[in-house]
């Protein structure tokens, strides 16, 4: 009976105590968001990692994305990497960790990971056009066409009148010596943007 009681009287303090708890501890974060924000506003990126250093909980994702945020900006990668990596790994899913974390791989020409992080994306979420459009860069700058090529396509194809999709296609295609679905695509895209010059250039090249 005693056990009960104490039992009881545990759950009655827990009950009133921790929310509390939790109100002072949002408090805090808050603050430290807030005045992290104003000094990002302002170029001091070390100060603005600084506020949230001050109520570092490793186990927080939003203060580990910022955190890679952060450090990116301020040229710090591989520090980065390191924060962005731990968001990603508290949330499997996360897209918005993994195309973060893109960003200092990008910085550092680590460009065998930002294949692979664009690919793990489209493992989750095949129709994420961000990521198809990003990738199909990627391989365009290696002039790698035919690997470019079906990742426009699909962006194309669920946005059929896509300006960006269009032309990036539409080079691909002529590089790939398809010069009537260049010509097409060309067309396409100076519809969206009447006299485009990109365009215009690979129609000349075809003729």
């Amino acid at each position: 009976m005693d056990f009960l009681k104490k039992l009881v009287v545990f759950s009655v303090i827990t009950i009133f105590t921790f929310p509390v708890f939790s109100q002072d501890n949002q408090a805090a974060l808050e603050s430290a968001f807030s005045k992290s924000y104003a000094h990002e506003k302002s170029g001091d990126f070390t100060a603005a990692m600084d506020e949230l250093k001050n109520v570092l909980d490793k186990s927080s994702y939003e203060l580990n994305l910022r955190l890679g945020w952060l450090n990116y900006n301020a040229g710090l990668f591989d520090e980065s990497i390191i924060f962005y990596s731990t968001a990603q790994k508290l949330k499997p899913y996360s897209e918005e960790a993994r195309f973060g974390l893109i960003l200092p791989n990008a910085a550092l020409g680590k460009w065998n990971e930002v294949i692979d992080l664009y690919d793990k994306i489209l493992e989750v979420n095949p129709q994420n056009t961000v990521a198809l459009y990003r990738l199909g860069l990627v391989y365009y700058g290696r002039k790698d066409y035919s690997k470019a090529h079906p990742l426009f396509k699909k962006v194309v194809d669920l946005y059929p009148f896509g300006y960006d999709g269009l032309l990036m296609l539409g080079w691909t295609s002529y590089f790939l010596g398809k010069n009537n679905e260049a010509k097409i695509l060309f067309n396409k895209a100076k519809l969206y943007n009447p006299g485009d010059s990109s365009a215009n250039e690979g129609l000349k090249l075809i003729k």
